[in-house]
């Protein structure tokens, strides 16, 4: 009888330490993506992140300097008591300024490099693109773990889940990426709207996963492969067509380590607060 106490107590405790660190990481201190606030940090960055400290959030995935240097900006969040976690660069930048990339997302304190768009003007994608892709990907990100100790991850935007195989572009992009120097960021946005479920992708992937754009559709909204839709059809978390509770939850056992609010819409004055009072909720 005493070992089975002691027993339930080691898996109580497990559980809870479980809980509150995936806890403190996807629910009580989300981040934000900078381009939420875009407009904003064009005209004024130092009271843009004094709005955004207003409202709890100190982590930041930053997809443009606004104007600053790495270091001025890591200044400015430093003053702050805020960090920024992942830093988004283009798919050039990626290939053709790979070191100058990793030495601003050093600066920036950084531990992740992101890219959200492949540009694929006159091309179809197919398996031949997504090799193309994947071999970029693998030869950055060897250079960004090797000599700067940053993880990469690609944001998925839609047109990667087209049929293929058994599967998808996705699935194949997965397949010939090494998980030593590539890894995911799951927008759940644009897996939902060409036809995937979020949670499901989690589980599937679960240690593929480390970054996460927590945003939702709007209702009546019809998916598509493009990888565009109106920034109006963001609306705040949990009025949309995605159930983010169940993305939450799957999230939660899997590797991701930082998930971020993004929303595109020009009503994220209202929707943000109301999109963290939701994820409070939960």
């Amino acid at each position: 009888m005493k070992h089975t106490f002691v027993l339930l107590l080691f898996v109580s405790v497990s559980f809870l330490a479980g809980a509150q660190r995936f806890g403190k990481t996807l629910k009580n201190t989300p981040g934000i993506v900078s381009y939420t606030y875009r407009n904003s940090f064009k005209i004024d960055v130092a009271l843009t992140l004094d709005t955004i400290k207003t409202l709890g959030i100190t982590d930041i995935e930053f997809s443009n300097l606004f104007g600053k240097t790495a270091a001025e900006l890591r200044a400015l969040l430093d003053a702050r008591g805020m960090h920024c976690s992942s830093f988004g660069v283009s798919f050039d930048d990626l290939k053709n300024k790979t070191r100058e990339v990793g030495t601003n997302a050093k600066t920036l304190g950084a531990s992740f490099v992101r890219v959200a768009w492949v540009p694929h003007e006159n091309r179809t994608v197919d398996a031949a693109f997504i090799k193309e892709t994947a071999d970029a990907f693998n030869a950055a990100g060897k250079v960004l773990k090797d000599e700067f100790n940053l993880s990469f991850c690609y944001h998925n935007h839609g047109y990667e889940f087209v049929a293929y195989e058994n599967g998808t572009l996705f699935d194949y992009l997965v397949a010939n990426t090494d998980a030593a120097y590539v890894n995911f960021e799951l927008d759940i946005l644009w897996a939902f709207h060409p036809g995937q479920d979020p949670a499901k992708l989690i589980k599937k992937y679960p240690k593929r996963f480390k970054l996460m754009h927590v945003k939702d559709l709007r209702k009546g909204v019809k998916g598509d492969f493009t990888g565009g839709t109106s920034p109006e059809n963001d609306v705040a978390l949990g009025t949309g067509q995605i159930n983010i509770a169940e993305v939450i939850k799957a999230a939660q056992q899997s590797a991701i380590e930082h998930f971020y609010i993004e929303d595109e819409s020009s009503a994220v004055k209202t929707q943000v607060p109301a999109s963290l009072k939701y994820l409070k909720s939960l």
